[in-house]
């Protein structure tokens, strides 16, 4: 397509790799669904392919077809609009209630997570004040500030659906926006004792996180309860060696592994192409990390530079929260492999953010 000659080449081979890799990746981890009572393949696979690759490429299209500049116009609005769908989680016979969690939406025959619709307009609103008050923001009470007022209204959803993974992500994302906006130290310092106090009192108040920081500080704690999920990642992971065990081999997909279609899905694919694999994946992940951030260097205006910003914080530092959960290198927190595990919804905002940093590459000072 003539849309995509204009668009960064190592970011477009990187996102290829990773969708087109993904889709075989979770069509073999969903096989691991037929030995699982109640869990049907055709739900699953219908999900992730109209609602997250069909509808993603078309978002994504969009995305790269509109400049970027449009939607700083609109951004507040879409803030609005995703903090209200956020929302709507909490209202009976519109969200979707599943473990105690309130974070879906159901929409038609699929359930859609407004949590990754706030994201991209968490990001946009951001980018599109910090860039207006770039030569305030060094003032605490015209930059960090508003920045904390943003964020908190942010994380007080999220923490109350709870979503608490999901609230890290934004908040370590909205960091990095601010700090490549040009913030003080100071102010960084501030955010970050801010950030560890208020961690330690989520920890005190839910059992779930606490279960999880102890497990990954002694794995062997609790191995049929709460450390079971780590004990066969790694098992999984080991199993792999240096080549795998082949695609569609692996074994512990198959009621052995928890989630293997979700959170555990890195796990899965290691266990298939062993350690070569594994490499591979991280390999090009890390390539749209640094083509992106190369993009966002070299944006004509801020605004796009802080877009941009966003939107690979997002996405990476969720892939490699993921990946180093699998590894037994941070702790365990639900969270799903960008482009890779199931999540029609998530498939879907992950694509439009990629048509929106594709916008932006188009318009990269060389």
């Amino acid at each position: 397509m003539k849309l995509f000659k204009s668009v960064d080449g190592l970011l477009l081979f990187a996102v290829a790799v990773l969708v087109i890799g993904g889709l075989f990746i979770f069509l073999s981890a969903s096989l691991g669904l037929l030995a699982r009572d109640g869990a049907q393949f055709s739900d699953v696979a219908t999900s992730q392919i109209v609602l997250g690759l069909g509808g993603g490429f078309i978002a994504m299209i969009i995305a790269l077809s509109v400049p970027y500049r449009f939607w700083r116009k609109y951004a507040l609005y879409l803030f609005i609009i995703a903090i209200v769908l956020s929302l709507l989680v909490f209202v009976p016979g519109i969200g979707l209630e599943l473990k105690g969690a309130h974070r879906w939406l159901h929409v038609g025959p699929f359930t859609f997570q407004p949590s990754e619709a706030l994201k991209i307009g968490y990001v946009l609103y951001l980018a599109t004040w910090l860039s207006a008050v770039k030569r305030k923001i060094g003032n605490p009470m015209l930059g960090l500030l508003p920045f904390g007022l943003i964020t908190a209204i942010t994380g007080g959803i999220l923490l109350l659906q709870p979503d608490t993974d999901t609230f890290l992500i934004i908040a370590a994302s909205g960091g990095a926006m601010f700090f490549a906006a040009g913030a003080k130290w100071r102010d960084l310092g501030i955010i970050l004792l801010v950030g560890i106090l208020s961690l330690g009192i989520v920890v005190s108040q839910r059992e779930y996180v606490l279960d999880r920081i102890k497990t990954f500080m002694n794995p062997s704690l609790d191995p049929q309860g709460a450390s079971y999920q780590i004990k066969q990642s790694l098992l999984a992971i080991g199993a792999g060696e240096v080549f795998g065990r082949g695609f569609g081999q692996s074994v512990q997909k198959f009621g052995k592994l928890p989630e293997p279609i979700s959170d555990s899905i890195f796990s899965v694919f290691a266990e298939e192409f062993g350690f070569v694999g594994s490499l591979a994946l991280i390999v090009a992940f890390l390539i749209f990390a640094l083509r992106g951030l190369w993009i966002a260097a070299r944006a004509p205006d801020l605004f796009g530079g802080l877009v941009a910003t966003g939107i690979v914080s997002l996405i990476i530092i969720q892939s490699f929260m993921n990946i180093a959960a699998m590894l037994g290198l941070f702790p365990l927190s639900g969270l799903p492999l960008p482009f890779v595990s199931h999540g029609g919804s998530a498939l879907l905002i992950a694509l439009g953010m990629v048509g929106l940093l594709m916008s932006v590459s188009r318009s990269v000072r060389t």
